[in-house]
């Protein structure tokens, strides 16, 4: 517990630097969100807990990818396998990293073939507005995969407001240790009635060396989108992005000491937003389509996968406010599902649902969302999925409760993982008898508002699961399909669990101040609790894996000519790990700090910074065999126009 005590004692002590008058400074304590309802609404009447980080922070912290950005993000577990965005899942409140949501501007990204591409996120960072992170159970509203919690990238074009003028840009280049060459550049224009925004990503390293290659990695997106408003009453945005991503992915998924693989993920990514909004109704058709090509090759004697998978979606909602308390939302989605592989085969599955929620706010600050959802998949047909989230707000706090079902379907990995192959040796193989997870979720929580400028929450959760689905390892004799198997092999089943109870907690504290000579701080810090008990004993690799007690935030002060942030993490899990075969460790707990000073110039135009990442060279893993770096040293220059 002495790690545990440092590093809790090192982030509170961080929040509790600066005293004063508060106001809100960037981050809001209580910001307009849709993700809980579709609709605009401040997340007080939502009845969730919702956390909205500003885009600009992503330019301000020392992170050097989306996913970095979330890993500091109260409540957000973020298992990386790689730095800088060669490959990271995300978890939130307990569970397997496929119980995330991801969507860009109401679209998920969530690819058909593996979960662990949900963090490749087909966006530049010069073109989000805000990111929202929804804690908890939203299957009603967005369907499978909405189990542990929904983060959803708004964009300044697609959210730009009519009548409203911006314009603004800035490009950044940084060179480090191992061979490291990041850039970024991007720019947004809006008149009022036009918008466009675009930008690029790239992060580059030889990295670090591994036990049988160099931990190397090339990461770049680009993205593009424009929107347009024909009148008062139409409204069009169209986006086009492209991802790569080029890494070591030794021991990523296995920890055998023959692995020395490596991995090429390609993405488009294309959306359509179509908006007519007349009095006091508002329709959205949405479309989407997404192309992943994926090149995995395990050592270079093996033959290597070629997948490639395609996801349309389409989704018609209607808005409508009835009077001054209440929104009615109603619409259909339509997912198509597709893959194309030499290992897991050919595949193709459509989804389609109905969905309908209220929002009422009632005297004294009562609300009550009610919602609905008619889910029909062709593996598992019809599905009803209700959710009810309500609070109450006074003065300066407010109560709230949820519950709710959700539902989660097998990705293509699961199902056929190791499928097609003449011979698999050993690992995981997919079961293509997998029934859809399901839970109850249920949560009750709590929200202070104290000095203007802190906001304190606390919630309380639990979803009870039937058919959790996790890899278990499986005796040759107990596969149930054995053609391209050997009787000496050690392999792991994907399989539906028992019934499994998660449950926890989480406090969150957000903070703002507004100093003298446009000076500011902002800070944001949560602790989260969580575990899991399997009613047959039966424990899954990914259900062992997520953090048993999870601190992290971050701080950033600014002026004129000077900004400093620090990002901190501490993980304890359930237990510790090895694999001798690739002497690897994953201990029980670990504390990692970076920080990231940058001096102006030119102030708001010109700056130069250095940054280190784990700043007490503190060796970490998320998962068993995939090593993450030591502390890492780059500097570089920012322009801002």
């Amino acid at each position: 517990m002495k790690h545990f005590s440092f590093g809790a004692t090192t982030l509170l002590l961080v929040l509790s630097a600066a005293s004063g008058s508060a106001q809100q400074a960037g981050v809001e304590l209580d910001p307009v969100t849709v993700t809980p309802g579709f609709h605009s609404i401040n997340s007080s009447r939502s009845g969730r807990n919702v956390l909205v980080l500003p885009g600009a922070q992503f330019q301000k912290l020392p992170v050097n990818s989306l996913d970095e950005l979330l890993r500091y993000v109260p409540g957000i577990e973020i298992q990386a396998r790689g730095p800088m965005g060669a490959q990271s899942d995300i978890v939130m409140r307990g569970g397997t990293f496929q119980q995330v949501l991801v969507l860009v501007d109401g679209l998920r990204i969530n690819d058909p073939f593996s979960g662990h591409f949900a963090t490749y996120f087909p966006i530049a960072p010069q073109e989000i507005e805000r990111i929202e992170v929804l804690k908890g159970a939203a299957a009603a509203q967005y369907g499978s995969e909405a189990v542990g919690g929904v983060v959803q990238i708004i964009t300044k074009s697609f959210n730009a407001k009519k009548g409203v003028k911006a314009k603004g840009g800035s490009a950044q280049l940084s060179a480090g240790q191992y061979g490291l060459l990041n850039g970024s550049a991007g720019a947004h224009f809006s008149d009022g009635k036009t918008s466009f925004g675009a930008g690029v990503l790239s992060n580059n390293a030889d990295g670090v060396q591994q036990r049988g290659i160099r931990g190397y990695f090339h990461a770049t997106t680009a993205s593009a989108s424009v929107a347009h408003r024909i009148n008062d009453q139409w409204r069009f945005a169209l986006r086009s992005a492209y991802d790569v991503r080029d890494f070591a992915a030794q021991n990523f998924y296995t920890t055998f000491a023959s692995d020395t693989s490596t991995e090429k993920v390609k993405t488009n990514w294309n959306q359509l937003s179509v908006q007519h909004e007349r009095g006091r109704n508002r329709i959205l058709f949405d479309a989407g389509y997404k192309n992943t090509s994926d090149y995995f090759s395990f050592n270079s004697i093996s033959t290597a996968n070629n997948n490639k998978s395609g996801l349309w979606q389409l989704a018609l909602r209607d808005e409508l406010r009835i009077g001054a308390r209440t929104v009615l939302a109603n619409g259909v989605q339509y997912n198509n599902r597709v893959i194309r592989s030499n290992d897991r085969g050919n595949h193709t599955e459509g989804q389609l649902a109905a969905f309908s929620t209220l929002n009422y706010t009632g005297k004294e600050g009562f609300n009550v969302t009610p919602a609905l959802r008619l889910d029909w998949h062709e593996r598992r047909g019809f599905e009803l999925i209700p959710q009810l989230a309500v609070s109450l707000r006074r003065h300066n706090w407010q109560l709230r409760a949820s519950a709710g079902k959700t539902i989660r379907d097998a990705d293509f990995t699961e199902r056929y993982n190791n499928y097609n192959k003449a011979l698999v040796t050993s690992g995981r193989i997919g079961n293509p008898d997998l029934q859809a997870e399901r839970a109850t979720a249920l949560e009750a929580g709590g929200d202070l508002y104290l000095l203007k400028g802190l906001r304190i929450s606390a919630t309380y959760f639990s979803r009870l699961h039937k058919g959790l689905i996790d890899y278990v390892t499986t005796p040759y004799a107990n596969m149930p399909r054995r053609e391209n198997l050997v009787a000496t092999g050690t392999y792991a089943l994907a399989q539906n669990l028992a019934n499994v109870n998660i449950r926890g907690a989480e406090l969150d504290l957000q903070y703002v101040l507004q100093l003298r000579n446009g000076r500011s701080l902002q800070a944001m810090a949560g602790f989260t609790w969580a575990e899991a008990e399997s009613k047959n004993g039966i424990a899954g690799f990914y259900l062992t894996s997520f953090a048993k007690h999870l601190l992290n935030g971050s701080i950033l002060y600014s002026s004129a000519r000077v900004e400093l942030g620090f990002t901190a993490i501490y993980k304890e899990r359930a237990m510790a790990q090895s694999a001798t075969a690739i002497k690897a460790e994953l201990a029980k707990d670990y504390f990692v700090l970076n920080g990231k000073a940058q001096f102006f110039v030119l102030p708001g135009k010109l700056g130069i910074f250095v940054q280190a990442d784990n700043l007490f060279d503190k060796p970490y893993s998320d998962l068993l065999g995939a090593q993450m770096p030591g502390r890492w040293m780059q500097g570089g220059a920012q322009f801002k126009f």
